[in-house]
Order: C-alpha cells, then structure tokens, then sequence
C-alpha cells in the first residue's frame, strides 16, 4: 500500500443534484484516493477544512464503466467515492465560496 499524504486523499467534490441537496445536511460527497481508507478520508477533511469535525465517513467503490470504440471493448478507471458527515457544531464546507 502506497504511503498516501493527506492533500492527496481527496481528489475533487461530486457536484450532482443528489449530493447539493445532501449538503444542506452537512454531507458532503467527494472522489477519493481508491486506496485511502476511512480514518485517512476523515483526517483529511479534517486538515484541508478548517473548523470542522467529521461524524462519519462512509465509503464506495465504483467500478469502471464498459465504453466501446469500434470492436474494441475497455473499461474506464475505476473511482473511490466518500460521503462525509459532519457534526451539528462543525464549520460548513465552502466548495462554491459565495453560494
């Protein structure tokens, strides 16, 4: 297992219509590092953002879809997804500063 650093567990937020409605519940939905593990996801959130505590982490693999280009069949990479809770008393996440 690759020695992973904080500022590389989260990749990017997921920006849906699902996880905008989630966030009015303090849950917030991101891409992961696919080998980050919970407690790594948590810590992460907990550095990069600050003023806020983690409540829990829950976390989903999801594999590559099936694309085709021509006979050829493949597979796009395979993604890691994390949704994260936070306390009642915790700072929200500005992901659109402004909004």
């Amino acid at each position: 297992m690759a020695d992973i650093k904080y500022y590389d567990v989260i990749l990017k937020p997921v920006i849906t219509e699902k996880s905008m409605n989630a966030m009015g519940e303090k849950k917030y939905t991101f891409l992961v590092h696919p080998e980050a593990n919970k407690s790594q996801i948590k810590e992460a959130v907990e550095k990069m953002f600050e003023g806020t505590k983690v409540k829990s982490v829950n976390t989903m693999n999801m594999d590559g879809k099936k694309r085709r280009r021509g006979m050829v069949v493949g597979l796009t990479a395979k993604t890691k997804k994390a949704i994260v809770a936070l306390t009642e008393d915790s700072k929200d996440i500005e992901i659109f500063p402004g909004l």
